[in-house]
């Protein structure tokens, strides 16, 4: 432990008078002087590992396609994940830490966006979008899915409620929407372009880019920032810096439909239903009349920003078990008290 500087002022004065035994020093039980943390240390990426237990790339039959999901939990029903568009599988990272204690966890890159690949990265049609779920549950569970709660956000809880609206998942048991209302998503599309060309577009490190997210404000949670951003960006060698991996502002054509009669199709969904928001004045009114109905569950998730998982995990992930454990959601479907088999999927 390197010596603090009236620490060693006080051995010059005591070599001086050798014959006087040592004084107690006043500084004796200060603490270490904690190291100042470097820019690059504080900014710097963390591995998925701890979070989620595995990663898998799902190939899809008769196509190019490849799907890059990020899987967690060993027990109970399926909370399949769908992130924001320009986000990643890796957004819900910290959340799963938590979730995977009591269910299974399984996050997907979707089409154009972290460590996915396809045939047309720019096509992020809901359509094809809606596809490329099914594609991979299929892929992954076979004709006979275990309990899945489909868990969006932004532009995939748009992706999710497309999903469920279709009714021909039939293990679908339970639709999570995270901070994505059509009345706000609707008006605030004219906006989009401005917003995705004034937003710093090159980084020189992956720890700039993450610096960047926080400091910005698009994430408020470093450590998820951490975990989620550099999945997000690709290195551009003509460039020689880092660069957004999603091209969003190449997508304008299909944003519209992401939104359009959205509410109407949340609610229309047949299974339990829970709205996260990050504000209370995004209700439209086919929500408020729902809601006063008792369509659905709503939960307003206070100081966070758009993406409540990365900026909330813990609670986040506790609002998630809390919705499967009310609505009964075990592996196999709604499990009914003193019945041996639980009641299967919906018709």
């Amino acid at each position: 432990m390197s010596t603090l500087p009236e620490e060693s002022l006080e051995e010059e004065l005591q070599s001086e008078e050798p014959k006087q035994p040592p004084l107690p020093s006043a500084f004796a039980s200060l603490p270490q002087r904690p190291p100042t943390q470097s820019s690059l240390e504080k900014y710097a990426p963390l591995d998925w590992v701890g979070y989620f237990d595995e990663e898998k790339d799902i190939s899809i039959p008769d196509s190019n396609d490849v799907f890059h999901v990020y899987m967690a939990g060993t027990e109970g029903p399926v909370i399949f994940c769908l992130h924001g568009g320009g986000y990643s599988g890796l957004s819900f990272a910290l959340a799963a830490g938590k979730i995977k204690e009591k269910a299974r966890v399984v996050a997907m890159d979707l089409r154009g966006h972290g460590k996915s690949s396809s045939e047309n990265d720019i096509d992020l049609s809901i359509e094809t979008m809606c596809n490329d779920v099914l594609a991979v549950l299929k892929e992954m569970y076979g004709e006979q899915p275990p309990s899945i709660v489909l868990v969006g956000h932004s532009m995939g809880g748009s992706v999710a409620v497309h999903v469920a609206a279709k009714k021909t998942l039939r293990s679908l048991h339970g639709l999570v929407v995270v901070d994505v209302v059509e009345g706000t998503a609707m008006a605030s599309l004219i906006h989009m372009q401005k917003i995705l060309s004034t937003r710093m577009q090159h980084f020189s490190s992956i720890e700039k880019a993450i610096e960047w997210s926080v400091k910005g404000g698009s994430l408020r949670n470093l450590d998820s920032a951490r975990l989620s951003i550099p999945s997000t960006l690709k290195y551009d060698d003509s460039k020689k810096c880092y660069v957004y991996r999603a091209r969003l502002e190449e997508t304008e054509q299909y944003w519209r439909a992401w939104y359009e009669g959205l509410s109407e199709k949340f609610l229309s969904c047949p299974v339990p239903k829970l709205l996260l928001l990050a504000g209370t004045d995004r209700l439209d009114r086919p929500l408020t009349i729902g809601q006063m109905q008792g369509k659905f569950q709503m939960v307003v998730v206070r100081h966070t920003g758009h993406a409540i998982q990365e900026d909330a995990p813990e609670e986040f992930a506790s609002l998630i078990l809390n919705f499967i454990a009310r609505n009964r959601i075990g592996p196999h479907g709604v499990e009914i008290p003193g019945l041996r088999q639980p009641l299967q999927s919906q018709t």
